[in-house]
């Protein structure tokens, strides 16, 4: 017999492998994007959330933020650490209750390793302490924190969370929300959904405010700053909570008479979007140097720059139409942007119609002669426009002939019918065109892949214009410009200036 000596060290590193179970092998990092082409490093693998509770602090005067935030998750892989999407400077981190290691990597990464390894399955409670100064702060050469000469606002597309609450950035991990604000006292802070509670104490007040329907990142809103607040019920009894700053000057206005029309509007859209899907509508003005409308879920983003033309209630329609098409149903990933801004501009096209200021078809026609074969308009494909073109106008007009293509295909019974019963089939969900198309052809029970190819996907204009013969002989002709056109137009030239600020 021979005897094999084994060294002291050796048998209790031999111990040691015995006593880490198999599986730990397993456990590995999560991803430190979601996996969306558009956007490599938005949002993070690993990890499903259900829920934020944010419990801020901020000083208007010198744009110092303070917070923990709570997020409640469930690991969906063995991991062995996992990313946050996040700016400011953080000071700790816990993971059910025991301190975790941290440290930032990329241009917005906040990696986070737990005391021990989490499997798959495992209900998990991050905490994390922060502060800082969001304005000074930029990631890919941008900043999405907006100032205000009373306070600033939390409101961009497709990113906004990263400077002030730490996230899994991305439309397909939808949560509900707490978010809970102290502010000096005589400054307001205005969030989404419903305020819950006030509070006063040494010269600070505390608002609190819940969203408890599922909730995109970048539809999560902050405003604070000097408001001037009105509260009302729409005639469909949908609360309606709507916000001015004090300081809008000239455009104060104009702004009241399109936002406080937002009741009559919800209504309106209910009839061929179905029930209101959340809890409150509203929205808000503030003093800010931006020139987008944004549909921050139930609490709708307006720049005063909306405005300066007069009223344009037509604007409030786009952004209220989202609460159906982009928020309660969410695009699957980025490249899925149709289902919000075809939709919500074609909302704004049967408007037109409803205020005697434009048909729908008469708009076909126009979007469809406006653009000569050889215009770069037609080179962009709204089913998948790629992340340069993800705001382009093509995506909104191109998007909304499309919808008006695909009514005429099916005929106008199937077409309200898919239009009202789509919110329903993926209700707090995600969804996408390829999605859409399906649900479409179920409904309508007629194919449509060559349909949805033709003016979603092809870079080159269609043959025939959305409406088919009938159209085409006006269409190939000089059309004029319906009364309502520069009134749709504004619901997007904000959002392609603000995409071309940032190089995109």
């Amino acid at each position: 017999m021979h005897r094999r000596i084994i060294a002291p060290g050796a048998l209790a590193a031999a111990s040691l492998l015995l006593a880490i179970p198999a599986s730990a092998a397993s456990y590995s990092p999560g991803a430190p994007g979601i996996g969306d082409p558009y956007y490599p490093y938005y949002g993070n693998g690993g990890y499903d959330v259900s829920h934020y509770d944010l419990r801020l602090q901020y000083q208007p005067k010198t744009d110092e933020l303070q917070g923990t935030t709570t997020i409640l998750a469930k690991t969906t892989q063995d991991l062995s650490s996992f990313d946050l999407d996040f700016l400011l400077d953080v000071s700790e981190v816990r993971v059910n209750g025991a301190k975790a290691a941290f440290t930032h990597s990329q241009q917005h990464e906040l990696v986070i390793t737990p005391k021990t390894p989490l499997a798959k399955g495992t209900p998990i409670t991050v905490v994390v302490r922060y502060s800082g100064v969001p304005s000074t702060k930029t990631a890919y050469g941008f900043n999405s924190w907006h100032r205000t000469p009373d306070g600033a606002v939390a409101a961009d597309e497709p990113e906004a969370a990263w400077w002030w609450f730490p996230s899994n950035d991305h439309p397909s991990d939808k949560a509900t929300y707490d978010v809970s604000v102290a502010v000096p006292d005589g400054t307001q802070a205005i969030s989404n959904g419903t305020l819950q509670a006030t509070s006063s104490k040494l010269g600070w007040t505390r608002y609190s405010w819940r969203q408890n329907k599922p909730q995109a990142t970048y539809l999560a809103t902050l405003a604070i700053g000097k408001f001037d607040i009105t509260t009302g019920t729409s005639d469909g009894g949908v609360p309606v909570i709507n916000a001015y700053s004090k300081d809008l000057g000239d455009n104060d206005g104009a702004a009241r008479a399109s936002v406080e029309r937002t009741g009559e509007i919800v209504d309106w859209l209910s009839n061929y979007f179905g029930p209101y899907p959340f809890s409150t509508a509203g929205g808000y003005v503030p003093n800010t140097t931006t020139g987008y409308a944004l549909e921050t879920q139930t609490r709708v983003y307006y720049s005063p720059k909306q405005f300066a033309k007069g009223a344009n209630a037509s604007v409030v329609v786009h952004e209220l139409a989202h609460q159906w098409y982009g928020d309660d149903v969410s695009l699957k990933g980025w490249k899925d942007i149709w289902i919000n801004e075809g939709f919500a501009t074609y909302a704004q096209w049967l408007w037109s119609e409803h205020e005697g200021e434009g048909t729908t078809q008469e708009l076909a026609d126009y979007v469809y002669a406006s653009h000569p074969a050889d215009d770069p308009f037609w080179t962009v494909k709204p089913g998948d426009p790629g992340p340069d073109k993800q705001f382009d106008a093509a995506v909104y007009d191109r998007g909304a002939l499309a919808i008006q293509a695909l009514r005429k295909a099916v005929g106008d019974d199937a077409f309200f019918a898919i239009l009202k019963g789509w919110p329903q089939e993926h209700a707090y969900g995600n969804a996408s065109v390829a999605d859409f198309e399906r649900y479409a052809e179920q409904v309508s029970g007629k194919p449509l892949a060559s349909l949805f190819d033709t003016w979603l996907f092809q870079p080159s204009k269609p043959a025939a214009p959305a409406g088919g013969a009938a159209s085409l002989a006006k269409a190939s002709t000089k059309v004029a410009q319906p009364k309502s056109w520069k009134k749709i137009e504004a619901a997007h030239d904000g959002q392609e200036a603000a995409q071309e600020a940032r190089g995109r």
